[in-house]
């Protein structure tokens, strides 16, 4: 497997386990525990302390960009497309992408919390870019 799809088989994982490490602790340890139902933790409701919303708050924010990392690192596999950049890149996102989170869910807001998350999300969005760009230089090199 190449470097970049072994990146996006960490950013699935490392979405699956912000999700059962935070949001899936604290439901169930209320749940277990009498502290809550099943169906108390609707969707459209606030609840909960300021760290599980934050966890819910990274765990989307996985979500959301998994399936733009994850359509970047296809088409380079689809393209036959590989090189040392494209590795470092995808190295790139995965590492900020887990600080992101880590940051996200450690540190209570504020700005200098707001601030560190997006010095780490923004070179995430830049190596994407980057990533589409090797593959589109790729294809038309081809």
């Amino acid at each position: 497997m190449s470097v970049p799809v072994w990146c996006l088989l960490g950013f699935a994982v490392w979405t699956l386990l912000t999700l059962l490490g935070t949001i899936g602790v604290y439901r169930w340890s209320r749940i277990l525990t009498g502290r809550g139902e099943l169906t108390s933790f609707t969707a459209n409701a606030d609840h909960g302390s300021d760290w599980y919303r934050r966890a819910m708050r990274a765990h989307a924010n996985c979500i959301e960009n998994l399936p733009v990392f994850a359509s970047i690192v296809l088409a380079a596999f689809a393209s036959g497309a590989a090189s040392p950049a494209l590795d470092g890149l995808a190295l790139l996102i995965l590492g900020c992408r887990i600080v992101q989170t880590l940051v996200h869910i450690g540190l209570p807001s504020s700005n200098i919390a707001v601030a560190t998350r997006f010095a780490f999300f923004i070179p995430q969005v830049i190596a994407m870019l980057a990533m589409a760009m090797l593959v589109v230089r790729h294809v038309i090199a081809g």
